[in-house]
């Protein structure tokens, strides 16, 4: 089994427990800001927190169709964010998970740095193809800075 991997940095003017109060609110406020990329995102099982099952419904400017995933860890002390895609065709045929590790880094100036590390964990040798692995991080640096937009909109999100 092999592995690749993606990073995706985001600095922000807002302080990292806002945004880490925005980030674990993505199911809600993604669908609206990028339709064309979140359709829909549900909880199948739990209750929100870690253990929860969601599945994505991507939307029209996706290659897929769906995918679920757990939540791994909720840290609202450290701003930690894991989740792990485990079934749908995001995986691509070749790949047994991917891991999503989010953590929102305080910086000096009062904001903070918004950092993903993506993992993809393949079957076998066969790995996903650059372009998706660009296509993706372009798509999680985009829909980070839609929703920060949006939670400037509106600041009840993070309130």
């Amino acid at each position: 089994m092999t592995t690749t991997s993606i990073e995706v940095e985001v600095a922000s003017t807002y302080p990292a427990e806002t945004v880490f109060k925005v980030f674990n609110k993505f199911h809600d406020i993604a669908p609206k800001v990028s339709p064309q990329a979140f359709k829909s995102i549900e909880i199948l099982e739990g209750d929100g927190g870690v253990g929860t099952i969601r599945l994505f419904t991507f939307g029209d400017d996706i290659p897929f169709a769906s995918g679920k995933f757990k939540q791994d860890v909720i840290d609202a002390s450290n701003f930690i964010y894991n989740y792990t895609f485990f079934e749908g065709d995001n995986l691509m045929g070749i790949l047994d998970s991917i891991n999503h590790h989010v953590k929102i880094v305080p910086s000096a100036e009062g904001g903070c740095v918004f950092k993903q590390t993506v993992i993809y964990n393949c079957k076998g040798d066969e790995k996903p193809p650059v372009d998706v692995l660009t296509f993706e991080k372009e798509l999680y640096e985009k829909t980070y800075k839609a929703i920060e937009a949006y939670a400037a909109a509106h600041p009840e999100v993070y309130n």
